[in-house]
């Protein structure tokens, strides 16, 4: 790259400089952007005859390509006359033209002159003609609210002459404004200049930033209005108030380029991994996910439902990310966990990498009682013979804190964030480059002269950097033996053992130790359609989700996960004062009301579907079916037990009491639906069970008799069963007087309401296959939700259909379609919301409680039929 310097400001020429290109890449993210350029000079070189000045290919090619992108806006602010400007630069509509140095906004701007004005402009018009005629060259150009001189290519003294004319003589008219630039100088009667021509563009399409280029006089006017995270680039030499400087158009133009690809990149996501394909770490403590590559995408501290410290998987590079590769690159030979562990091994020739999160140190005092140090510890272990390219890209707060990565004995510190961080290292080597703010450490590792094996331990909660007493295989092994033990324990099936295994084991790590909470899914704002707007936060602990994924443990031979989830849910309950009917339907983590939902502007979401979202707004709505899992939990907990516990009695009842009170009003529904409140056909079968499986409970494990709860599950029953049922479709629908389908309807059947030889339920299961399934996936409903776009297949409602083909007696439909949703999981086993059977991946937040609990029923009930 070669520099010159001119008026304290370096021009390059060649490649763009370095702080130019971070500048660009800074502004390429704001949520709405607003591109400006100058026409003369800038997009096209400047020549004697102007009538001839046509942009350069490049930067047409560059603007072109960024008016059609979305949320991004870009316009011409010129000081031609804008009928000229349209007719010169041939650019689309999409481009706005501003002429006559912001005084022209449209073709028809002339016409809203005032008299008085067109007055003034005619008293200018005939002085300049004197003028002009007094001194040969002088070319005069008549615009809509103004007249520009131009001196270019006459005699410099005759130039002079003729603007000095022109300052003594109509510049000094009442109402006209003055704007010099490169050998031209223009009367206006308009006062305004680009600063506020930008600044009204700006006003007018909502802009977050303004990237500005000019090369003129001119455009100091637009250069010196910038602010914030504006940029201006000046193109030339020159005293200037832009910030960056290029040498001629066709740098401006890379620039522009550049921009384009940065932009495009952060709109609509960097190579986005298929969600199915990434891999989950847990600990018991908070989740992380894998790309098929190891690069640590996902992980929130200290807490799942935290803000995240690497947000690459809904924002890109730019939101953090912890990256291993081989130097030479190459794509991955496999990725796979380790038997029966949460521990992800990704190979190449010649390099392995193992990654496991670890729970926090535990130390011995000279008094003997263990203490524990820090939180949780991402391990990635390092082997092999080759050179390894790492990237350690820390982003706190979803990227919104900025941090200093401080090199410090065997590794980095992390600096600028509430949590402390560090990295431990040894033997690494780190560069620290600064993007615009942002700290990024890089290293290259041989792993031959360092042994074959390098440790790096990103602990959390702590800046300590001190090497741990025990060996990192036996580290391994204990963080390890805890799975392995849990999974030997369970009455796993042989139909698909190992993909149930697996699910097991994604269940498990979707539960919070230290609360018993249980996490929905591990991710947020994952999209159920790309590039759309239904993008939610699942990264909490919803009654209904929980109790199921607990219940699917209980039926594998595990009750701890349930009874610590009672445990919470009895907290809950108990913060209601009273009012167990008062129930949220999701809490966080902690067992906490939600905080208001949150949009974060400057992410642009998986494959850039935006908007990427915090909090839930579910959290208000009115949810009648959340009782009837958990009433359902807690009698299969005590019959696997043979017994109930007093926490559990005590939920058990405030269940009970909470549907007699609410059961007959309308609600939101399972699918939380941002519509008014129906009579959900769903809910109402979830109430009936709520009381049903209390009975179940009283009768099995010695309560006293209840004959209230047993005509309030009657009344319901026999409500739901009538006004459930409509005769136009014969089926039961979504919600009463609703004619549409909804696949939450099969439950009329799965819990026991009706019997699976009923026709009712018979011609339910028929109208849901026939509206609802598409080959190996069944829709949730294709009713009006109120939401634009579509979404992909529910795996939890072809869960549903399975085992309702199994219920009615459709064995063979039931096999084959568990055999089609088995082939829909991600090459380690891993399932996200949803699946989109034409484009043939995976949907929504990863990994989903749901998903892994339907694999698991689905099979455990096949698994029955086959002892039959």
């Amino acid at each position: 790259m070669n520099t010159s310097v001119t008026d304290g400001a370096a021009i390059t020429t060649g490649v763009l400089d370095p702080e130019l290109r971070s500048a660009i890449g800074r502004i390429a993210r704001v949520p709405q952007l607003l591109i400006a350029c100058d026409y003369d000079g800038t997009l096209a070189p400047i020549v004697e005859d102007p009538s001839t000045a046509v942009p350069l290919p490049e930067s047409v090619a560059a603007i072109r390509a960024l008016a059609a992108l979305p949320q991004t806006s870009v316009a011409v602010v010129s000081g031609r006359a804008l009928r000229d400007l349209a007719a010169l630069s041939r650019l689309p509509s999409e481009v706005h033209l501003v002429g006559s140095h912001g005084s022209e906004f449209d073709i028809g701007f002339v016409e809203r002159l005032s008299p008085e004005l067109v007055a003034v402009r005619t008293q200018v018009r005939n002085a300049l003609r004197e003028i002009a005629a007094e001194h040969p060259g002088i070319r005069l150009e008549r615009k809509p609210a103004s007249v520009a001189v131009h001196t270019r290519g006459v005699d410099p003294q005759v130039a002079a002459a003729a603007i000095e004319a022109v300052r003594n003589g109509p510049a000094t008219f009442d109402g006209v404004t003055v704007t010099q630039g490169k050998e031209v100088i223009e009367l206006s009667v308009v006062a305004t200049h680009k600063g506020t021509a930008v600044d009204q563009l700006r006003t007018q399409l909502s802009a977050s930033a303004v990237l500005f280029i000019g090369d003129d006089v001119t455009d100091e006017n637009a250069f010196g209005n910038l602010h914030g995270p504006d940029l201006g680039i000046k193109i030339g030499p020159g005293e200037t108030k832009a910030g960056f400087r290029v040498a001629e158009p066709i740098e401006a133009a890379r620039a522009l380029g550049l921009l384009l690809e940065t932009r495009r990149h952060w709109l609509f996501g960097e190579r986005a991994v298929p969600i199915e394909r990434h891999s989950m770490l847990a600990n018991g403590r908070t989740v992380a996910l894998l790309t098929p590559e190891a690069k640590v995408s996902w992980l929130c501290h200290p807490k799942p439902d935290s803000a995240a410290i690497f947000a690459d998987l809904v924002g890109g590079s730019p939101a953090g990310h912890f990256s291993v590769a081989p130097e030479r690159g190459g794509i991955p030979l496999g990725q796979r966990y380790r038997s029966g562990t949460m521990t992800v091994e990704t190979r190449w020739s010649g390099l392995t990498v193992t990654d496991w999160l670890d729970k926090p140190a535990r130390e011995t005092t000279p008094d003997g009682p263990a203490v524990v140090t820090g939180d949780s510890t991402l391990v990635r272990v390092l082997t092999g013979s080759g050179r390894v390219r790492v990237e350690f890209a820390p982003r706190p707060e979803f990227g919104q804190v900025a941090v200093q990565l401080q090199p410090l004995g065997d590794g980095l510190l992390v600096l600028g964030s509430n949590e402390p961080v560090a990295l431990y290292s040894p033997g690494v080597e780190w560069q620290v480059n600064n993007d615009g703010g942002y700290e990024t450490a890089k290293a290259t590792v041989d792993l031959s002269a360092a042994g074959g094996q390098v440790v790096l331990e990103l602990r959390f909660g702590t800046h300590s950097l001190e090497h741990h007493r025990v060996p990192i295989h036996d580290r391994q092994a204990a963080a390890e033996q805890p799975w392995k033990d849990w999974v030997a324990s369970l009455r796993l099936p042989s139909t698909s053992r190992d993909l149930v295994a697996r699910s097991a084991l994604t269940l498990r790590g979707l539960c919070h130790e230290i609360t018993g909470s249980i996490l929905a899914a591990a991710t947020t704002s994952l999209p159920e359609e790309l590039g759309g707007v239904r993008n939610w936060d699942y990264r909490y602990c919803w009654l209904r989700d929980a109790a199921l994924t607990a219940r699917a443990l209980v039926d594998l031979g595990s009750i701890e996960e349930a009874e610590a989830f009672l445990r919470w849910v009895d907290g809950c309950i108990e913060r209601t004062g009273g009012h167990p009917e008062r129930l949220h339907p999701l809490y966080t983590i902690d067992g906490y009301e939600l905080g208001a939902e949150a949009v974060i502007d400057t992410l642009p979401g998986y494959a850039g579907s935006r908007p990427v979202r915090v909090g839930n707004l579910a959290n208000h709505q009115l949810q009648l079916d959340v009782f009837g899992p958990i009433a359902d939990l807690i009698a299969a907990v005590a019959d696997a037990r043979g017994s109930v516990r007093d926490d559990e009695w005590r939920v058990l009842e405030n269940m009970v009491e909470a549907v007699r009170r609410r059961w007959h009003e309308p609600d939101h529904g399972i699918w939380e639906a941002r519509l008014p409140p129906r009579h959900h056909v769903f809910s109402k079968v979830m109430c009936w069970m709520t009381v049903d499986r209390a009975l179940h409970v009283m009768r099995q494990h010695g309560g006293e008799d209840r004959p209230e709860w047993k005509d309030l599950r009657d009344r319901i029953g026999a409500n739901v069963l009538e006004h459930g049922w409509h005769d136009d479709v014969e089926a039961y629908s979504v919600a009463y007087g609703d004619e549409d389908m909804d696949a939450s309807s099969l439950w009329i059947g799965l819990s026991g309401l009706l019997p699976g030889d009923d026709p009712r339920f018979l011609s339910t299961v028929l109208k849901i296959e026939a509206d609802l399934r598409s080959g190996p996936v069944v829709y949730r409903y294709h009713w009006d939700d109120g939401l634009p776009g579509r979404e992909g297949g529910f795996h939890i409602c072809t869960a549903w259909l399975i085992e309702a083909y199994l219920r009615t007696g459709r064995r063979t439909d039931a096999e084959e379609l568990f055999a089609q949703m088995v082939l829909t999981a991600g090459p380690t086993g891993l399932l996200p919301e949803q699946y989109d059977p034409l484009a043939e991946r995976g949907l929504g937040n990863h990994p989903q409680a749901y998903s892994h609990l339907g694999l698991i029923r689905c099979a455990l009930l096949l698994d029955n039929m086959l002892k039959q």
